[in-house]
């Protein structure tokens, strides 16, 4: 992600600051422009100090402390662009719903963050009424009856369960995976969604079954055969996990999630100004500049840099006693994977200078006060 700052007293900014801790001006996110605001009133909209030209509102989730993204102020929409992809949220009266929701929509912004960047589709259930984009936050109703985190034609299911730390380590151990975050899980479940989008539906399934193997495979029976004997003993050779070995669809969700993780945690390190040079005899595979955007990289230019990158990291973490921040390893089955991943990402959103004249299309269109923009192409 990129590094934020106040247009007014420059301090630093995380992406989920909603208040300056320097100067104390309001902050939002504009997410066509792709840059954290300091804004100040107008009446009852806001001005915001990255652009001067139109007014905006705060998306109605901010009255929860759940959002800090704007809305054009002249738009019909009440919620922001990721906000309004949300069906079924949790009963607000609860107050430990509301902590735990807040917790849900901070990975879910990070992954809109991400979506936009990389200007895929993202049509909602109001466009697209059987097939867009749409996000239940639920509660079990009892301990017997747990939610399942899923995909199904679009629709995202997400448990609430999941927003406990506690509880999501304790599934963590018992499934005996390494890694297992919110964030991880809308990356995760989200590769499902463009698996139709992309390959299912751009006639992308010969290919696809040449890369991860036929998905016709009975689902249900290789999630039993994956969770009664295991992965296969090999599985690091062409599996970025453990899971993505129990079926192709999973393993395309696990390989689109991780590319996610990529390009976002590159691109932070780009903006830090990493540079790693390690003081080792043999360090000429470790040393990379990280001065790319990644979502604009090519693949080899994203690896060339992820390994040195995740080396330094867990070496870090373990130098202050944790486990390794970054607990894979990219054997080459699964680099053709990744592949595949960008290759379809790329040929769904075109090249460069087409992704940048779109760009400039939306601002254009903020700059004439346009009702809203959109990214899709």
């Amino acid at each position: 992600m990129r590094l934020f700052e106040c247009q007014h007293c420059r301090q630093p900014l995380f992406f989920e600051n909603d208040k300056c801790d320097s100067c104390g001006r309001h902050l939002g996110y504009i997410p066509e422009l792709g840059t954290m605001s300091a804004v100040e009133p107008d009446g009852d909209r806001w001005k915001a100090l990255a652009d001067t030209t139109n007014l905006y509102r705060f998306c109605a989730n901010t009255v929860f402390d759940a959002c800090n993204w704007l809305v054009l102020a002249d738009s019909p929409e009440t919620f922001c662009a990721a906000c309004r992809h949300n069906r079924m949220i949790p009963d607000l009266s609860v107050p430990q719903n509301v902590a735990r929701w807040r917790k849900i929509e901070t990975a879910k912004h990070r992954l809109f963050y991400t979506l936009v960047r990389l200007y895929l589709p993202r049509p909602t259930r109001t466009e697209e009424p059987e097939s867009g984009l749409a996000f239940d936050f639920l509660q079990a109703a009892a301990p017997s009856k747990p939610v399942m985190t899923g995909h199904a034609s679009g629709l995202i299911t997400l448990s609430l369960s999941e927003a406990d730390d506690s509880e999501r380590e304790r599934q963590r151990n018992a499934m005996e995976e390494p890694y297992r975050t919110l964030l991880g899980h809308f990356r995760h479940e989200i590769g499902h969604y463009y698996w139709d989008l992309l390959v299912r539906d751009a006639s992308g399934l010969d290919e696809f079954r040449r890369v991860f193997g036929d998905e016709r495979e009975d689902y249900g029976a290789a999630l039993k055969s994956h969770y009664e004997k295991g992965a296969p003993l090999n599985w690091p050779q062409s599996f970025v996990s453990s899971y993505a070995s129990a079926h192709p669809w999973e393993d395309f969700a696990e390989t689109w999630a991780h590319y996610f993780h990529m390009i976002d945690t590159l691109e932070t390190a780009g903006a830090f100004g990493i540079h790693l040079r390690p003081k080792v005899a043999k360090s000429s595979d470790l040393t990379t500049t990280i001065d790319f955007d990644p979502h604009q990289a090519s693949l080899e230019r994203i690896i060339d840099a992820w390994l040195p990158l995740t080396f330094a990291m867990n070496s870090i973490n373990r130098s202050m006693g944790q486990a390794d921040l970054y607990p894979f390893t990219l054997g080459p089955g699964v680099i053709v994977k990744l592949a595949y991943v960008h290759e379809r990402i790329r040929a769904c959103v075109g090249d460069k200078p087409a992704r940048d004249s779109a760009m400039r299309a939306v601002i254009a269109g903020l700059k004439r006060g346009a009702a809203q923009p959109v990214l899709e192409q």
